[in-house]
C-alpha cells in the first residue's frame, strides 16, 4: 500500500469512492470543497493505492507547523473507507504513520464524523490508530434522534413539546413549507449567531453555491406565520444513513409560537419518510467557556426532549 498525493484527475474516483464508502459524508467530497473561494484553504488531501486501486482517502491540509490535520474546511474528516476487515485497518494506520514519517509531519489531527454516520459501524479503524500511537485529543457531544418507520413520532417526544406542536397544527396563521429562500432565512440566522457573538460557518453566498453544487443535499424548512418568515431548519444530508440539523433559526419576537419545536417535527418526519437512520442535531458545548468541551446542559436538555440520544464526535492526534 502507498499513498499519492490527490490531483484533480482523481476528482471523480475520489468522490465515487467516498459514495460507496462505509463512512463518507458529504464533507469528505471534492465537489463539497468546490465551495470554498480558490485559495481559502490548501489542501494536500491523500489516497491510499492498493495494486492502483483506491483502498482509502484523507481529506485534509498540512499547515505550516507540521501538523496535518483533517478536515480542513469541513465539518468531518479523517480517513474514508469501505466495509474493511481489521488487518487492513492496521496496515492503512501503518501507511499514513509511515507517510507521515517519511514527510516530516509532526502531528496528525483527525476529527471523524460519529458512528452513526457509518453504514457497517465497527471500530477497527479507530482501535487501530490507538494501537499504533494515536491518542484521544478532544471529545464533543452531539445528539442524535434514532428514527424508526413504524413508531408515531410525536409521542416520542416530551408531554411540553408534543402539546405545542399541536398547538401549532390548530394555528391557521402558522404554515411550514420546504422551499429555497435562503434570502428569509439568512438574516434571522445572523441574528441569532450575534446574539452569542458568533457568526455562522457559512456566508449566504457559501450556501448558495453548495446548493447550486450539491442540490440534493440541501433542504431548507421554513416557518412563517400570517405570511412572515419567522424560523427555518436549513439541513444536511451527508450521506444516506444521516440527516443533519446543520442550522436552526428564530425570530424571537415569535418565540410564543414555539416554531422550532414544530419545525423539528418537520424535520424528523421528513427524514424517517426518506430512509435516514437518525436526525443528527449536532454538538451542544458551552462555546462560552475556556474548555471546549465544556458541555450545554440547557442545550442537552432541549434536545433530550425531542428523544435525542447522545453521540460522541472525537478526535485522535499522533504526535511523532
Amino acid at each position: 500500500m502507498e499513498i499519492v498525493a490527490y490531483t484533480e484527475e482523481w476528482k471523480e474516483k475520489w468522490d465515487e469512492f467516498v459514495l460507496s464508502s462505509s463512512n463518507g459524508t458529504m464533507f469528505h467530497m471534492q465537489k463539497f470543497f468546490n465551495y470554498h473561494e480558490p485559495g481559502k484553504f490548501e489542501f494536500n488531501h491523500l489516497i491510499f493505492l492498493e495494486k492502483g486501486k483506491i483502498a482509502a482517502l484523507l481529506p485534509g491540509s498540512l499547515l505550516n507547523d507540521g501538523i496535518y490535520e483533517s478536515p480542513i474546511g469541513a465539518s468531518y474528516g479523517s480517513v474514508v473507507v469501505k466495509d474493511i476487515k481489521f488487518k487492513k485497518a492496521m496496515e492503512i494506520v501503518e501507511t499514513l504513520l509511515g507517510w507521515g514519517k517519511k514527510n516530516g509531519i509532526k502531528e496528525f489531527i483527525l476529527t471523524s464524523a460519529p458512528m452513526i454516520y457509518e453504514t457497517y459501524p465497527n471500530h477497527n479503524l479507530d482501535f487501530a490508530m490507538l494501537w499504533q500511537g494515536f491518542n484521544y485529543q478532544l471529545h464533543y457531544i452531539s445528539s442524535a434522534i434514532k428514527l424508526e418507520k413504524d413508531r408515531d413520532i410525536i409521542s416520542r417526544f416530551s408531554p411540553t413539546i408534543r402539546r405545542n406542536i399541536r398547538k401549532t397544527f390548530k394555528d391557521a396563521n402558522i404554515r411550514v413549507e420546504v422551499n429555497e429562500r435562503y434570502d428569509e432565512f439568512y438574516p434571522i440566522l445572523l441574528n441569532n449567531k450575534a446574539r452569542h457573538n458568533v457568526k455562522p460557518t457559512h456566508s449566504y453566498e457559501d450556501l448558495i453555491k453548495l446548493k447550486e453544487l450539491m442540490p440534493d443535499r440541501l433542504k431548507l424548512f421554513m416557518v412563517y406565520f400570517k405570511g412572515k418568515p419567522i424560523a427555518g431548519s436549513l439541513m444536511f444530508y451527508p450521506n444516506k444513513n444521516v440527516a443533519l440539523c446543520f442550522y436552526n433559526m428564530l425570530l424571537y419576537d415569535y418565540v410564543q409560537y414555539k416554531p422550532i419545536q414544530r419545525v423539528m417535527y418537520e424535520v424528523v418526519k421528513d427524514a424517517t419518510e426518506n430512509g435516514y437512520s437518525y436526525v443528527d442535531i449536532g454538538v451542544s458545548q458551552d462555546t462560552s467557556a475556556e474548555n471546549p468541551m465544556t458541555p450545554s446542559m440547557s442545550l442537552i436538555d432541549f434536545k433530550e426532549k425531542f428523544d435525542a440520544k447522545s453521540i460522541m464526535r472525537n478526535t485522535l492526534q499522533y504526535r511523532f
